[in-house]
């Protein structure tokens, strides 16, 4: 036979439930209290604003990751460089914390710092690998970084364990940057950073990726690139500018079912066919080992 139980223990219940639910709220709290703290260190170590000099379109794109505190290592950034050339920089942070991304914020800042000695691409990896070392901060970061004239579009880069970039011209043809590189920042004491140089065609289109945009549980690297090579090549070919192309890119990332971060950087050309050239450059057909589309993985710069 069921038999209740004295009003004291329902009063002694009631208080325990009460203080679960108050202690509930209370870790509620906190944990929105860490994720606000997380985002506002995330949002503010990247740069809120995009050099636009004549001729030169770009635009960038960011997501969290799906899991921790959706705060992680992924950054961009560009910036006009002492000599008017604009500085281009995309990269990857080992970790998905609060820590990854504090470092995130030296990195982007040791560059632009170094990029005032030297705009050397190769140089300036070299010598931010010299300083990640110094700090002994125990991480690492993949990085591109490219140095644009937007008088000429003459593109020089240089890759520190980064995957390629993707390139797409106005009449169709595309690929993807298979140039030498070097090791991740932070991770080899005097590594060397190799430089390929080529050229924003006129109406053409560069895009920068982290790994959590072509690389997921659903997409393998390979396919992930071609991809965004497709996706690069309709966008230059039509016309439809980068912000198009950055929110088409990032809807393949949130597709992947990404559990790490993602950010995308795109450059642009607006078009303008009164783009000046130095005599007897060369655009992106001179890079020489593109692929067509059908071919299996990705097309070389």
């Amino acid at each position: 036979m069921f038999r209740s139980g004295s009003a004291e223990d329902g009063e002694e219940l009631l208080a325990k439930l009460g203080a679960l639910t108050a202690r509930a709220r209370e870790l509620a709290q906190m944990q929105r209290s860490r994720v606000e703290l997380a985002v506002a260190l995330q949002h503010g170590m990247l740069p809120r604003d995009l050099p636009q000099p004549p001729g030169v379109c770009l635009a960038v794109g960011y997501m969290p990751a799906n899991r921790g505190l959706n705060v992680g290592g992924d950054w961009y950034d560009a910036f006009t460089m002492a000599d008017g050339r604009i500085g281009l920089s995309i990269g990857d942070v080992q970790g998905h914390n609060i820590r990854a991304a504090a470092f995130m914020g030296q990195v982007r800042v040791g560059l632009r710092a170094l990029a005032s000695v030297t705009g050397d691409p190769g140089e300036l990896l070299g010598r931010t690998n010299d300083l990640l070392l110094a700090l002994d901060a125990d991480l690492f970061t993949t990085c591109t970084f490219l140095r644009l004239d937007p008088a000429t579009g003459t593109l020089e880069c240089a890759r520190a364990g980064h995957i390629p970039h993707i390139w797409a011209t106005a009449d169709g043809r595309s690929g993807v940057d298979d140039g030498e590189g070097g090791p991740p920042l932070g991770v080899l004491p005097g590594a060397s950073y190799p430089v390929t140089r080529h050229r924003l065609d006129t109406g053409g289109v560069v895009v920068l990726p982290t790994d959590g945009v072509v690389e997921g549980p659903s997409l393998d690297l390979d396919d992930g690139l071609a991809q965004v090579r497709r996706l690069a090549e309709v966008t230059a070919a039509a016309g439809l500018g980068v912000d198009t192309l950055v929110s088409g890119v990032m809807k393949l990332a949130d597709s992947v079912g990404h559990e790490d971060d993602a950010a995308v950087l795109v450059v642009g050309h607006d078009g303008d066919p009164a783009w000046q050239r130095p005599a007897g450059a060369r655009g992106p057909s001179g890079h020489g080992r593109g692929r067509p589309h059908g071919r299996a993985g990705p097309a070389g710069v």
